[in-house]
């Protein structure tokens, strides 16, 4: 009884590692065909949702969708028996959305039209930006959240300043064109300004006096004018990220020397060896 304990131990750590570690070749594979079953469940919901594809072939789409659903219990399963503490699991929310997303089949035996709250599981490809862990999507991620941040302030003040122009605008379109051009009140106006503005031009409310029309020119050219500068904003912090991040040492395997893995990294993504822990700085 001693002996099958740490069998136990070692098949049930082994089972964590593929399911919640992505970044060994066995967890990218898992993790992968997760993707591709979540989208072709999400896939068949919407085609179901077509009353001649409903009809045609309804009951390949009602036997696909059971096939989807006894397949997600059992990794909902297997992820309860692999991990330690099932209970952390269940309530995170991950584990909220992997059971929400296989209760609708089986309330639609008891429901009618409970089956078409399946589309919840699209919320489960969420998962890719947690478990896949793929370093040249983190990165990226990371660098954009980076420029973002950076640039939040200055992004802030242009849309002020947009806020204002919008506001400026709107209240002459209301004064010269007036109610009668369809500018019945100056929200009406900041509507149009902003519809302008952007180069959308719904085409619902138009100038058509001279002085308005003029105005229109105006603020058409400045929508040109202008459009770029949170482009410019952002691509200088992103710049600056870039530079920052090549400064950067990340971790090296040891086993087969592919560089470029991430700090938090725990397996190698090429040969599936576990790093060595990173020393500690200090």
């Amino acid at each position: 009884m001693a002996e099958e304990r740490p069998k136990a131990r070692n098949w049930r750590d082994t089972l964590f590692k593929i399911i919640y570690h992505a970044d060994t070749p066995a967890g990218k594979l898992f993790d992968v065909l997760l993707i591709v079953f979540i989208t072709a469940s999400v896939l068949v919901i919407i085609l179901d949702s077509v009353d001649e594809l409903h009809l045609r072939y309804g009951r390949i789409f009602y036997a696909l969708e059971w096939f989807f659903t006894i397949t997600f219990t059992i990794e909902y399963v297997v992820r309860l028996i692999s991990i330690r503490r099932p209970i952390r699991y269940v309530f995170s929310f991950f584990g909220v959305i992997d059971l929400l997303s296989i209760i609708p089949t089986y309330l639609g035996l008891f429901v009618d039209g409970a089956h078409n709250l399946l589309v919840i599981r699209i919320l489960r490809i969420l998962r890719v930006f947690r478990v896949l862990k793929l370093v040249r999507y983190t990165q990226q991620a990371q660098l954009l959240i980076t420029a973002v941040s950076g640039s939040r302030h200055k992004i802030a003040v242009f849309f002020f300043f947009i806020t204002t122009v919008l506001v400026i605008f709107g209240s002459l379109m209301y004064v010269v064109e007036g109610p009668e051009h369809g500018f019945s009140n100056i929200p009406a106006g900041i509507y149009w300004a902003i519809v302008t503005l952007t180069t959308v031009g719904y085409g619902d409310i138009a100038p058509q006096t001279i002085p308005g029309r003029i105005i229109a020119s105006l603020i058409m050219l400045t929508g040109y004018s202008i459009i770029a500068v949170p482009t410019g904003i952002f691509t200088s912090e992103l710049n600056r990220a870039v530079k920052k991040r090549k400064k950067r040492d990340l971790r090296t395997c040891t086993t087969c020397a592919l560089s470029g893995h991430e700090r938090d990294a725990v397996y190698c993504r090429k040969c599936g060896h576990q790093l060595d822990e990173e020393p500690e700085s200090g």
